[in-house]
């Protein structure tokens, strides 16, 4: 297996309505409106939102309704673009359960979750590499 990530797919509950807070992100899709599952262009990867019954069947797991071990991550390339992305995600609908604040780490980030619970940690981080295209590097 090759060491890379090619799709996420997140389970959501209500499917209109998440794809209605990633569209406030800014994000778009392909996607028509009656599709049961909707994938975003995400850099280098993709990710894909779909019914979590759905999601959890076509997985062979039981959904146990909680927290599933897994945030994921958006970095930019400063502490105030940090603050300005929590902003967006907050104006979108979003929870802040943590604003941005220097880290243990040396960096700076912020957590925001989307309407159905899934942590997104928004970070700068000085010692990674964010390109142009926004894929990033771990420096040696």
């Amino acid at each position: 297996m090759e060491q890379r990530v090619s799709l996420v797919t997140l389970g959501v509950r209500d499917l209109a309505r998440s794809r209605a807070f990633y569209e406030a992100l800014g994000w778009t899709t392909g996607a028509g409106p009656e599709d049961d599952i909707v994938f975003f262009q995400a850099g280098g990867l993709i990710v894909g939102l779909w019914g979590r019954d759905d999601l959890a069947a076509d997985s062979g797991v039981e959904d146990g309704g909680g927290w599933g071990g897994i945030t994921l991550a958006h970095n930019v390339r400063s502490p105030e673009e940090v603050d300005a992305v929590l902003a967006e995600a907050d104006k979108a609908g979003a929870a802040i359960p943590r604003y941005g604040a220097e880290t243990f780490w040396g960096g700076y980030s912020g957590v925001f979750l989307d309407p159905d619970g899934h942590p997104w940690e928004i970070a700068h981080n000085p010692g990674w590499t964010l390109a142009g295209d926004g894929s990033i590097r771990l420096d040696p």
